[in-house]
């Protein structure tokens, strides 16, 4: 690939902003498995990248959102085709992840 879209977890973070913003504690819910740090370094990554705004709201109770720019939300396509490869090919992909594994240990 000409450029590295993200790390492990930029496709996670685009499916839960695909339909409306999010909070920082809003993303940790279905991202239960990332770090506080890490989802930090994802966003900033992201947000430098251009796929995502941070936007601050003052008030009694200051709020960071997180949203898809349109540059983020155009990896939606390709990322809709790739989780239906996956799906289409999943018996296969497990095949071959457990053969693998048994080559190696």
């Amino acid at each position: 690939m000409p450029i590295r879209v993200g790390d492990k977890w930029t496709g996670m973070i685009i499916r839960c902003l695909e339909h409306a913003p999010r909070r920082f504690s809003e993303l940790r819910v279905p991202l239960r498995g990332i770090t506080a740090k890490v989802l930090t370094q994802s966003l900033r990554t992201m947000e430098r990248d251009g796929l995502i705004t941070r936007t601050v709201v003052t008030g009694p109770a200051r709020q960071v959102h997180y949203e898809l720019t349109p540059l983020g939300r155009s990896l939606l396509v390709p990322l809709n085709a790739m989780c239906a490869w996956a799906e289409e090919h999943w018996d296969a992909l497990i095949d071959a992840r457990e053969a693998g594994l048994s080559r190696t240990g």
